[in-house]
């Protein structure tokens, strides 16, 4: 029998990965249920993936679970992986469901053609998740996609205005995220604007990816004779338009960059940088850092468009080698520093890894700006000797709830 399957798709910074955790969270209470995951993340930085394994809903090392970094997964090799992730998932015929994640990146046509032809797949619900705090200010409420995206065909070339419209016009359901950070009039404008778009898809808003599992259960089929003449329309277009294919993020002028370093970010550059260089164009930043004045977090950084979140998702496990309050038996202590073996000599298991991924003529300038923010060896010797540290960013912490 073929699984039914649900398609995340959505712009970057959307929510879809914070929508898949719910839901995970969601599938543990269900004893029949046993969902296979596929994410797919543009970079070749892997965060999605690990924020996963992080949260502990399913873990990396679990037969159902299955990651495509480092593209588009509608590119032609990104449908090869997906192919054999598709096949590596569902081999002990155990999954019942399977939730597919794609990056921000990625245009829905190529997938939704593979899917159509894999037997061993049933696509059900086809959620595209849109950031209505973006539509809001960026995109005058929505008003101003289709008219963009005109314009662009009209000149021969495709732009973000193109992939924003065409992840909502196949979808079969449109999720307005982040609704719980504009007012309702706002939330009702901008479904006014998108449903042109996508008259036959339901429009709902939706806050911390809170959305019913059993109602994406219930969804019907994913009806492809209603977008078979858009899928021609547009592939007729790229075939005139070579230099232009809609599965490739170059295509948009999208680019990424990876940080990897350990050092800490000296935590005042970091809000410097984040306020005076954080352009329009870097529409996502994501992953994993670390502060001389909260060393013991593991830290996620969280930015879409013009806002950040920091989120505290584990410790480090030096810092809980350096806990003297914890009281670790001997023995204990071994089996921490054996761990810790391949770690940094001054940091231990501390490291900063992010991702930025935005307009190409863009992320460079961005990227310069964050490498100033990893502290000297005149810090570093005085974060050791217990120096304290301006720190601008919040310290109150708001803890969310899983139903």
């Amino acid at each position: 029998m073929p699984i039914p399957t649900t398609l995340l798709n959505g712009f970057l910074g959307a929510g879809k990965t914070t929508l898949l955790q719910n839901l995970l969270v969601q599938a543990r209470k269900m004893p029949n249920v046993t969902l296979g995951v596929i994410v797919n993340e543009m970079s070749t930085l892997d965060v999605d993936g690990s924020v996963l394994d992080t949260s502990e809903v399913i873990s990396r090392k679990s037969p159902y679970f299955a990651s495509i970094p480092g593209g588009s997964i509608s590119s032609p090799n990104g449908l090869r992986q997906f192919g054999e992730a598709v096949a590596r998932v569902l081999s002990d015929g155990k999954v019942t469901h399977l939730l597919i994640e794609t990056s921000g990146s990625t245009h829905p046509w190529p997938l939704l053609e593979a899917i159509r032809k894999m037997k061993a797949l049933r696509l059900q619900g086809f959620l595209s998740v849109v950031d209505t705090v973006v539509l809001q200010q960026d995109h005058d409420l929505g008003r101003a996609i289709h008219p963009q995206a005109r314009a662009n065909l009209a000149e021969g070339r495709r732009g973000i205005a193109n992939l924003l419209a065409e992840q909502m016009m196949f979808a079969n359901r449109v999720l307005l995220s982040k609704a719980d950070k504009v007012p309702r009039d706002v939330i009702e404008q901008v479904s006014a604007a998108v449903h042109p778009l996508n008259p036959h898809a339901d429009i709902l808003a939706m806050q911390w990816g809170n959305l019913s599992l059993e109602k994406i259960f219930a969804m019907p089929l994913y009806d492809f004779e209603r977008v078979k003449t858009l899928g021609r329309e547009l592939t007729e277009w790229e075939a005139e338009h070579g230099d232009a294919p809609m599965a490739q993020p170059e295509t948009y002028a999208l680019g990424y960059r990876v940080l990897r370093d350990p050092r800490p970010f000296h935590p005042q550059r970091l809000w410097d940088v984040y306020n005076t260089f954080l352009g329009i164009g870097i529409y996502r930043s994501k992953g994993f850092f670390w502060l001389p004045s909260r060393d013991n977090l593991v830290l996620l950084w969280n930015q879409t468009g013009g806002s950040v979140g920091l989120e505290i998702v584990n410790y480090w496990k030096i810092s809980a080698l350096e806990d003297d309050s914890l009281n670790l038996a001997e023995w204990e202590k071994d089996v921490m520093r054996e761990k810790l073996v391949a770690g940094h000599p001054d940091f231990g298991d501390r490291r900063c890894q992010l991702t930025v991924i935005g307009d190409e003529t863009q992320l460079d300038d961005f990227v310069d700006a964050l490498e100033t923010c990893f502290c000297s060896e005149a810090e570093i010797a005085a974060w050791k000797e217990g120096a304290e540290f301006p720190d601008p960013w919040p310290t109150s912490v708001a803890t969310l709830a899983t139903q």
